[in-house]
């Protein structure tokens, strides 16, 4: 529904009157004395970080906070119909009691366990933004039995209300006993859950690809849509966006904004719907105005300037010059990036999730990125294609290492590479990020299962340093390196048609290539996700074994040398990686044979490449039937001789299948390779899970500005600390 003037201004005031500022630092949930000591220093040095921050930029911080959280709601609309509603039934059990959790539990009659097992739900729902897990993408459910929900919620007359709309009306908390397959995000037609297709129960995967492609042809973008199937078997696109009614002007396709179909959808028409997410993105909007006001310089001003218009309005070509000035805004005090950006979550791997981040540059760290960007130009031509299939240029990125003070979403990665837009990637160039906090939180003496005893203590010593040098790799030349080949508007290409690139695999001229309209992620689908962070994972295992490079990060003095401590970390990096590609199972799915989580389909799959390299490079080792004794060896002095060019040969049929846009060899070779047989699905899938670690849920930290001074409040890396926090957030 629309937003009357009248409230849009009172929600101003509200926004000017609150100035609920910047979230800082992370925490791992945990409740071990050790992990509250360590996280407690953390929160001492963010609090020194945030008075050392001019006046201007803790507002800039503070807004651009609000702004990323005040699209949580619409992050958990896209993870399911239930779990907005659930959010705000574990908000209000929480105001029922203000925090009180003995006073609930003795209102209620339940039992310490079901009390314990109420609160690991709401925390692990919170930390994932939804009822599916953001790593993963199945369904988990509460512990404790529907009856003893019932009596905890009977506390608070609208969570009781909100649950049972939950249960009734709008979806499930518990299992799908009737339909298993809701237990999965996926393609509707497939018996798997999308909200990325709202209402839309019947819509097919063929349809949702030829709307996408007719979408394709009118230039309209999807990343910030969703796509509903009527009753009648028309379609409606669905744009985020503050105004129902954008003007023309501000339109990616036009005035014209209803189309009839031809082909196999002849006789259906498709409307495009503005507002969805109406009152979010309106919020969001003023938050990004108020920001502007307290822009470091005229390119932080343009790039919100353009946030703004494009939340406003619907328009990702808006959108698209607000990263463009993003990745022009350099070495900011600050560091934040909004919008709808990662496209993992849809089934077909073309809209995006709602997600935003707030960070301070660790200047130290940030400083070994900083030579791997100078030296990169000369690191390209290592990697095993020539030069037809590498950008003209490299433009150098800006490459930093961040302490996060606020990430919005479903999760929090390690590391990250955007924009996703390839023609910016080209033309403008692209930032790197490394969120330094996350990769370094950790709890202290945590289980590590399928490592060797033998191999351990260098594994915890050298871990953090393989990681970081391995998120380096990956995010600067895996994401950014590769030049799609395409015809760029009709009868114009950006390679030489008559005389075509030779392909390093056929040794022949290339057959295929981009059409005009054609991105990688729409013609790759939804193998493209997976597919691009193999890719950039292979290019992280081949230059990795570069001495040079393991020397900017003090390792080692750059010669080659298997025995040092850059061996010892290039020995870590490759045993880290066979170890989360058996881990890796944990996320796929016996029942419906998919994976659920892209990166570790492409670790499964590496895995498999080292396993099948020869020369006992990678093998598992065990005695004992059941596994329960399973781990893996990775032979340091073969890693250089056979490890390196087995991942080389993957890496160079990867890198041509996408620049050359031969999504038949590619998608072919990508699923034999990531096939899950019996050997692994059951047997060392059951072991896996027997030993699987819980993963790790962030505790944030919130600042308030009290009488122009902000003031942090960080909450105990508890179960109650986390819910307190989102309490606290007010979204």
């Amino acid at each position: 529904m629309s937003i009357p003037n009248e409230a849009l201004q009172k929600l101003v005031q509200e926004i000017e009157s609150q100035a609920i500022l910047a979230q800082r630092e992370i925490s791992v949930v945990k409740t071990t004395i050790s992990t509250k000591q360590r996280d407690m220093r953390l929160l001492e040095l963010t609090t020194s970080e945030v008075n050392s921050m001019p006046k201007d930029a803790n507002t800039y911080e503070g807004v651009g906070k609000m702004a990323a959280f005040t699209g949580t709601r619409i992050t958990l609309r896209q993870v399911s119909p239930e779990s907005e509603t659930i959010y705000d039934a574990i908000i209000a059990i929480h105001e029922s009691c203000s925090g009180n959790w003995k006073k609930l539990q003795k209102g209620a009659g339940i039992t310490d366990q079901d009390l314990q097992y109420f609160l690991e739900y709401a925390a692990q729902f919170l930390g994932n933004a939804g009822n599916y897990k953001g790593f993963g993408d199945s369904k988990f459910i509460p512990r404790l039995s529907p009856t003893t929900l019932d009596a905890l919620s009977s506390q608070s007359a609208k969570a009781q209300k909100l649950l049972k709309n939950a249960k009734d009306d709008n979806g499930f908390l518990y299992a799908h006993s009737d339909q298993p397959d809701l237990m999965h995000l996926g393609y509707p037609d497939k018996g798997h859950l999308s909200t990325y297709y709202p209402d839309s129960p019947s819509i097919t995967e063929e349809e949702i690809t030829l709307l996408g492609e007719f979408l394709a042809t009118k230039k309209l973008l999807p990343e910030n849509t969703r796509l509903r199937k009527l009753h009648n078997g028309d379609y409606e696109v669905l744009v985020a966006s503050a105004i129902q009614k954008p003007p023309v002007d501000t339109i990616d396709v036009g005035n014209e904004t209803t189309f009839s179909l031809e082909g196999n959808l002849k006789g259906k028409r498709l409307s495009i719907i503005y507002g969805d997410h109406q009152e979010e993105m309106a919020k969001i909007s003023l938050h990004m105005k108020k920001a502007g006001l307290n822009a470091a310089d005229n390119t932080q001003k343009n790039m919100i300037e353009k946030y703004t218009k494009s939340f406003g309005t619907g328009s990702l070509n808006a959108f698209k010059e607000s990263q463009k000035h993003w990745v022009k805004n350099l070495s900011p005090i600050v560091e934040s990036n909004i919008g709808f950006i990662e496209t993992y979550r849809d089934p077909a791997g073309v809209r995006g999730e709602w997600e935003g981040f707030v960070a301070m540059v660790n200047k130290e760290r940030t400083k070994a990125f900083s030579k791997l960007v100078n030296g990169a130009p000369s690191m390209i031509p290592k990697l095993p294609w020539n030069r037809d299939f590498e950008k003209d240029t490299f433009v150098a990125p800006d490459f930093t290492s961040l302490e996060v003070l606020s990430f919005a979403g479903s999760g929090i990665p390690a590391g990250i590479n955007i924009p996703n837009y390839e023609d910016i990637r080209h033309d403008v160039g692209f930032k790197n990020v490394s969120l330094g906090n996350v990769l370094s939180a950790k709890a202290p003496d945590e289980p590590i299962p399928f490592i060797a005893d033998q191999d351990l203590a260098m594994y915890r010593t050298y871990r953090d340093h393989a990681f970081e040098v391995q998120v380096g790799i990956h995010e600067l030349l895996g994401h950014g390196t590769g030049k799609l080949l395409q015809e760029t508007a009709l009868g114009e290409y950006n390679f030489d048609r008559k005389s075509p690139p030779i392909s390093p695999l056929t040794s022949k001229p290339i057959a295929t290539y981009y059409k005009p309209g054609q991105t990688y992620s729409s013609v790759f689908g939804a193998t493209a996700s997976s597919y691009e962070e193999c890719r950039a994972e292979c290019v992280a295992m081949a230059l990795t074994c570069d001495f040079s490079i393991l020397k900017i990060f003090n390792l080692g003095i750059g010669e080659q040398d298997l025995e040092n401590e850059a061996g010892a970390v290039l020995h870590t990096s490759y045993l880290s990686m066979a170890r989360a590609g058996i881990a890796a199972l944990e996320f796929w799915d016996p029942k419906s044979r998919k994976w659920g989580q892209i990166h570790m389909q492409a670790r499964y799959g590496i895995l498999k490449t080292f396993l099948t390299a020869g020369e006992g490079f990678t093998t598992l080792q065990y005695a004992k039937e059941d596994l329960s004794d399973l781990v893996v060896k990775v032979d340091r002095s073969k890693i250089l001789s056979v490890g390196r060019p087995a991942v080389e040969k993957l890496l160079q049929k990867l890198h041509i299948y996408k620049c050359t846009a031969d999504v038949d060899a590619g998608r072919e070779m990508y699923e034999d390779l990531t096939v899950v047989d019996e050997f692994w699905g059951k047997k060392v899938r059951e072991e896996v899970l027997r030993r699987k670690t819980p993963r790790k849920v962030f505790v944030q930290a919130n600042t308030f500005e009290v009488d122009g001074k902000v003031i942090l409040k960080e909450y105990e890396p508890t179960l109650e600390g986390m819910i307190q926090s989102f309490a606290e957030r007010d979204i």
